[in-house]
């Protein structure tokens, strides 16, 4: 068994994102479908504003070209018609993007902008010869102009000209939405048949732990998506051979090792010598114990047919304290889980058996604390050690590694309790994780989920 290890799982070190990066979705479905979706969206809608600038163009050089011809025109009827009756005439005249206004004065400024001067210079070129007194640009309407025209009577008319944007009708808002709600679907539906399949692959992948049991891939679809199925389930196949084939070879090995073993036991009792009997026996029984528990660590990373059942966590523990207590060693129980639990009764038994032993043999005050909390219980086992340097809380999680220098095994065991209870804690879906208490001494924490969701 192990020395003092603390597991601590690995966490990816990940670069802090701040910002936009935290909107971003993780997803690759949810990214791709966002950058389709949004690249489509811009280009409908630059292609819309294009056609909207050209259309703006096209009117307004048409506009250009009458409106000035219709001011002049109206101007002139103006001054043909005798004074009384030009007041009459106004309405007439009157169109959406100007009006007369007689006698009074232009009011605003220069015009400032390159579209209001070239409207400007476009309607006082056409009422020549009519003496223009002023052109000035007022606020509202926006970028309005007001010119002040003399007729030849010496009366003025002030022209209030505006220039008229497009109309879009409303129907065309409508249908650039539903383009982009088309294509939104598509891209939705195109980015899914891209990424279902991986994200098959990937459920499959974890489906695939230390019990090698999962269930074959359709291999079906697109040929892509298709050949990376064959692929995937051939690869699971030659996996799950590989490692019963190991487990067989070391099933067929600790079986052949057991005659020759027994027979030497038999020579040890002859020999005269006692010390040299207890020396053989000794190397025997670290023969006989490394061969059985490398057969158990196998058998767990080959899997685990023990079905889930609804157990008394309490009563488990409690059998397991009694035990250690009817051996002359004291484990303390603290904490309950008040409740029944769906868990594998002998796995959960073989991990908290491997790490009390493992906390008795580098600790003198072993603790069994039970913590209950939503649908997780949490078990660990502490006790009052020295704990394992910080940079080996990984290496002992390979199996055969001890902590001390020396190869002595009753102090470094096989190097493989911590292993098993690894294993068996992946292979029942649960998490172990070491650590060295600030107090001293180690922490092994078992966390498990207590209601396992039912299988598909």
């Amino acid at each position: 068994m192990s020395s003092h290890p603390a597991i601590s799982t690995e966490t990816p070190v990940r670069a802090t994102a701040g910002g936009w990066h935290r909107l971003f979705p993780r997803s690759l479905f949810s990214r791709v479908t966002l950058i389709i979706v949004v690249g489509l969206a811009i280009a409908q809608l630059l292609t819309f504003a294009s056609i909207r600038y050209e259309r703006d163009q096209a009117l307004r050089e048409l506009m250009m070209i009458g409106i000035e011809r219709d001011i002049a025109s109206s101007v002139a009827i103006l001054d043909r018609l005798p004074a009384e009756e030009r007041a009459s005439w106004l309405d007439r005249l009157e169109r959406r993007n100007y009006r007369f206004v007689l006698g009074g004065g232009a009011e605003g400024t220069e015009p400032t902008s390159p579209l209001s001067q070239q409207f400007a210079t476009a309607i006082v070129d056409a009422l020549r010869p009519f003496e223009i007194v002023k052109v000035g640009q007022v606020a509202q309407p926006a970028e309005g102009l007001q010119i002040q025209v003399r007729l030849k009577d010496g009366s003025d008319v002030v022209v209030h000209a505006r220039r008229v944007g497009m109309p879009v009708s409303g129907w065309v808002m409508w249908v650039l939405v539903i383009q982009l709600v088309v294509l939104a679907i598509c891209a939705w539906f195109a980015v899914r048949l891209v990424t279902r399949p991986l994200a098959q692959l990937a459920a499959a992948a974890d489906d695939l732990g230390p019990d090698l049991k999962t269930q074959r891939l359709e291999e079906e679809g697109p040929t892509e998506v298709a050949h990376a199925a064959r692929a995937f389930n051939a690869m699971q196949q030659r996996i799950t051979g590989y490692m019963a084939e190991r487990v067989e070879i070391l099933a067929a090995i600790s079986h052949d090792l057991q005659t020759p073993i027994t027979r030497l036991r038999l020579r040890t009792d002859l020999m005269d010598n006692e010390q040299d009997q207890v020396k053989f026996r000794q190397d025997l029984d670290a023969i006989n114990s490394l061969v059985r528990e490398g057969v158990t660590y196998a058998r767990t990373l080959h899997g685990a047919t023990e079905p889930p059942l609804r157990i008394d966590a309490d009563a488990l523990f409690e059998s397991m304290v009694a035990d250690y207590e009817d051996a002359g060693q004291q484990v303390l129980l603290e904490g309950r889980a008040g409740e029944p639990i769906v868990s594998r009764p002998n796995a959960l038994r073989r991990i908290l058996m491997n790490l009390i032993d493992n906390a008795l043999k580098f600790g003198s005050d072993v603790r069994l604390r039970v913590h209950a909390e939503a649908d997780r219980l949490i078990v660990a086992v502490v006790d009052n050690g020295p704990g394992i340097p910080p940079d080996q809380l990984e290496a002992v999680l390979k199996p055969f590694y001890r902590v001390e220098g020396s190869r002595n095994r009753s102090t470094g065991g096989t190097g493989l309790g911590l292993a098993i209870a690894h294993q068996l804690a992946m292979a029942m879906g649960a998490e172990l994780k070491l650590q060295n208490r600030a107090e001293g001494g180690l922490e092994a924490r078992l966390s498990m989920n207590t209601r396992p969701a039912p299988p598909d």
